[in-house]
């Protein structure tokens, strides 16, 4: 680009842009330095474009290339891999911008862009990304037309930009629906990207669920077949723990559930869940889970788990018996886990148990007396809890009072351990939000929960939650109307910003919709649409048959619409044949081979003093018929129409 000229200007500038475009988005899963060195780059670019100054030498280029290409390799230890890879990338785009000398360069730059473009779902795949994609798509694709027109307005090239998207905007659709599904992405490398995701671990130690709560992130939606259960009955079972080491409770050991002796009765509910990437292995059902779903399993404790990581959103039906009296299980390895204790930890919750022991032989009045304890101990729920130290079931029973789910869940367990009765943590979820726009219950990580479980003989394993004893509206109006307005909670799940629950609902509602229908299209879902349109048995074959004749179809519409086009009169032309119009009756109509300057010529010959008329309309038409996109714009048109009225022949 030495000594840039206008036509170099403005093909470096929109070169510029696209890049922009494309890499803004990648900025946030960027290193800092990365960033700020493509930032850079494009800084420079734009510079040398407006200022006319040469592009730096290759040799500079190449020592950038290098010391980047370390630059990755101390960051990321590898060069394999998608965060590696596209690092790479971003940085090679950004340095080609100050390589392009030839047109040829100026290709390479878009093709780079392009694929940039779709390395952004790597890191997310919502309607954002869907639409920073389509934006850096339109701009590339304007580029790309400089590198073949230096004529166009900015304005025009947007608009042939979005015409050439637009068209292909039908075969789109017809692969999208058509194209063979596969269950796995045509990209990953395992492992990757496992990072940053929330939820429930396989620990729960003193305010790990509170602080989870504070977070408004989606953690799964229902859908159900009939009526939504009461909030009493929404308890999502997650992790069970059974090991605790006078801290943290843990995910104990426990082998496959025996389905002979998994027989559930009472009502049954049906629903499909849609969950969120968390992981870990388990999926949350709703107590009392009937059979586990496809490529899952149900353990000894009734978890249900998948057979690997949750990395990805999975939908799944399920059913539920809510009114099912108790869960099987009690074999004598179980119960004996469930008792087990660390020593000389917690010796006045010890006490206590023993006391209420010496009162109540019956496991059922003991676990009665248990709760009546933690009613009239004027305990408080609070998602700011005090810290606890090394006898933490102590100083929340018998100081603080003070504490979140977690802290009742671990003090009621560790009770009943002691007086003698086998019990267990259990993690999930509790409650949900219907969403009044589309219908599904949507269970945020707000909504986790711990609650007991205690084995009752003669009657199984029976669900207590000391939590709702304590503060009843958790579990019947959720989490925002159990603690008090002074303490934090994200806006939008606070009753009092109804605008904001509304407008919430409203996104959540199209964000589902774009998560089950386009991110959720997989080939159950492709099959029950396709089948709903008459292909009753859809395979490769007939998908791939209909796709072709479609998209054949398609191309022959699109090409007779571009003959339609020439055909078709546009209204200059229409403008220059009112003229031939107008002189027909003095005989001096235009010949189908005459120009424009021949014909005025022929007609200032026979009428002198149309002279100077025809030869500005001549000119006039041929400038708008031979420069610019050869149509002219409305305004010239009208303006050259005006000037053949006043052609009196």
């Amino acid at each position: 680009m030495n000594g840039a000229g206008h036509p170099e200007r403005v093909r470096a500038l929109w070169l510029g842009a696209s890049v922009l475009l494309t890499l803004a988005p990648h900025a946030p899963n960027l290193p800092a330095w990365l960033s700020a060195f493509t930032a850079l780059m494009m800084v420079c670019n734009g510079w040398i474009a407006l200022r006319g100054m040469r592009l730096p030498s290759r040799l500079l280029l190449l020592i950038a290339a290098i010391c980047i290409v370390a630059g990755v390799l101390m960051t990321y230890h590898t060069p394999v891999g998608k965060e590696p890879g596209v690092a790479l990338l971003a940085a090679f785009v950004s340095l080609k911008l100050l390589e392009v000398r030839e047109p040829r360069d100026g290709y390479v730059v878009i093709l780079l862009c392009y694929f940039m473009q779709l390395t952004q779902f790597f890191a997310s795949q919502g309607i954002a990304t869907a639409g920073l994609t389509l934006l850096g798509t339109l701009v590339t694709t304007a580029a790309l037309t400089t590198l073949n027109s230096d004529r166009l307005a900015p304005r025009e090239r947007l608009r042939l930009s979005g015409l050439m998207l637009g068209q292909a905007v039908p075969f789109m659709l017809v692969l999208f629906v058509l194209f063979p599904r596969i269950d796995k992405p045509l990209w990953g490398v395992p492992g990757d990207g496992a990072g940053g995701m929330t939820g429930l671990s396989e620990t729960m130690t003193p305010g790990s669920i509170s602080e989870l709560s504070l977070s408004g992130g989606m953690a799964f939606r229902a859908r159900f077949e009939g009526a939504i259960p009461p909030p009493a009955q929404r308890y999502w079972r997650g992790p069970v723990m059974s090991d605790f080491d006078g801290r943290t409770w843990r995910v104990g050991t426990t082998g496959l559930l025996d389905r002979s002796r998994h027989k559930p009765n009472g009502p049954r509910l049906d629903y499909e869940l849609t969950l969120e990437p968390h992981n870990r292995p388990w999926l949350f059902v709703l107590e009392l889970p009937g059979a586990p779903p496809d490529d899952a399993l149900m353990l000894g404790d009734y978890q249900v788990v998948s057979k690997a990581a949750v990395r990805t959103r999975m939908r799944y039906a399920m059913s539920a018996y809510p009114k099912a009296p108790a869960l099987a299980g009690g074999d004598a390895w179980t119960l004996e886990s469930a008792l087990h204790l660390p020593a000389e930890v917690n010796p006045r919750t010890r006490e206590l148990a023993r006391a209420l022991r010496e009162q109540h032989d019956d496991t059922a009045a003991l676990t009665a007396a248990a709760l009546k304890f933690f009613v009239t101990g004027k305990f408080f729920y609070t998602l700011e809890p005090p810290l606890l130290g090394r006898h933490s079931v102590d100083e929340f029973l018998f100081d603080t009072r003070r504490g979140f789910c977690e802290h009742f869940a671990s003090g009621f367990v560790f009770l009943m351990r002691a007086a003698g009765v086998p019990a267990r943590v259990v993690t999930g979820y509790q409650g949900g939000e219907v969403n009044p726009v589309d219908g599904y219950l949507e269970v945020r990580q707000s909504d986790a929960h711990a609650w007991a479980e205690v084995w009752i003989a003669g009657r199984g394993w029976q669900r207590v939650d000391p939590t709702a004893t304590v503060a009843p509206s958790r579990v019947q109006s959720g989490l925002a109307l159990a603690i008090p307005e002074t303490e934090v909670l994200p806006l939008a799940l606070r009753p009092s910003y109804s605008w904001m629950r509304e407008l919430r609902f409203r996104l959540d509602a199209v964000n589902n919709a774009w998560n089950q229908w386009v991110l959720g299209y997989n080939p159950l879902r492709q099959k029950e649409l396709l089948s709903r349109l008459g292909m009753h048995s859809p395979d490769w074959y007939s998908m791939t048959m209909a796709m072709s004749i479609l998209c054949g179809a398609l191309i022959i519409g699109l090409l007779g619409w571009a003959l339609l086009q020439r055909v078709r009169i546009d209204p200059l032309q229409r403008a220059w044949n009112r003229l031939s119009q107008r002189l027909a009756p003095a005989g001096l109509e235009r010949k189908p081979w005459e120009g424009p300057l021949a014909y005025a010529d022929r007609v200032s010959m026979a009428r002198p003093a149309l002279t100077d008329a025809m030869r500005e309309i001549a000119n006039e038409y041929a400038g708008l018929r031979y420069g610019g996109d050869g149509t002219g714009s409305r305004e010239a048109v009208g303006r050259l129409l005006d000037k053949i009225r006043q052609v009196r022949p």
